[in-house]
């Protein structure tokens, strides 16, 4: 329900939010989120669909959502541990070399589901008997924690199944006139996210 009355719709928390105060968490990547420098909440977009007339085409909301990529940036640790964490990632999904690469990834399950195992029978009607693995390895679920001007962390943004589709390279240089230490960048794709308050199991719908 929509409030009218004036006075009841002014706002009771009047602190700025602030780009420095959150915390990224991501299960796969314990280096990574060490490190974690940058982290956005990617944007939606809805679009819109067409409704013919005879005169004027009458814009209506679209039926499906398009989420924007989850993107961060780290400090690279001197051994390099933390890029290569995603690097290693990324050539299990793309397996360059040989398909081992991506079933070693694919077994590698155990951090996201630690009480299953990876091994089953595919008892599908018209398919081959045969030893199958669940894909549990192949991603991860991430957590951004939004915190409070107290650095208190007040909202999770929870990301589903993200894997990495990108990551940039490193750039050595010395002619360099000051230390810059190196940063990476590296792209998600995921699945879904959501709003949820702190330490709930149950995310915040937001509604008019």
């Amino acid at each position: 329900m929509t409030t009218t009355n004036a006075y009841n719709r002014q706002p009771t928390k009047l602190d700025y939010a602030s780009p420095t105060q959150f915390k990224f968490s991501i299960i796969k990547l314990p280096k990574v989120e060490y490190f974690c420098t940058a982290a956005n909440i990617p944007g939606i977009t809805l679009g819109t669909a067409n409704q013919p007339t005879p005169l004027k085409d009458i814009p209506i909301p679209g039926d499906k959502l398009d989420y924007d990529t989850l993107n961060i940036s780290f400090l690279v640790d001197e051994n390099l541990e933390n890029y290569r964490e995603i690097h290693g990632w990324l050539t299990g999904l793309g397996f360059p070399k040989d398909t081992s690469q991506f079933r070693a990834l694919q077994g590698a399950s155990a951090d996201r589901y630690p009480t299953t195992t990876n091994t089953g029978i595919n008892n599908e009607l018209g398919k081959v008997t045969k030893a199958v693995q669940d894909d549990g390895g192949l991603y991860s679920d991430a957590t951004l924690f939004v915190l409070t001007s107290k650095n208190n962390s007040n909202i999770e943004i929870r990301f589903r199944d993200i894997y990495p589709i990108s990551l940039s390279g490193l750039d050595y240089n010395q002619q360099a006139t000051d230390v810059d230490y190196l940063t990476a960048s590296v792209t998600f794709q995921y699945k879904i996210y959501e709003f949820a308050n702190v330490s709930s199991s149950t995310t915040v719908e937001t509604t008019s």
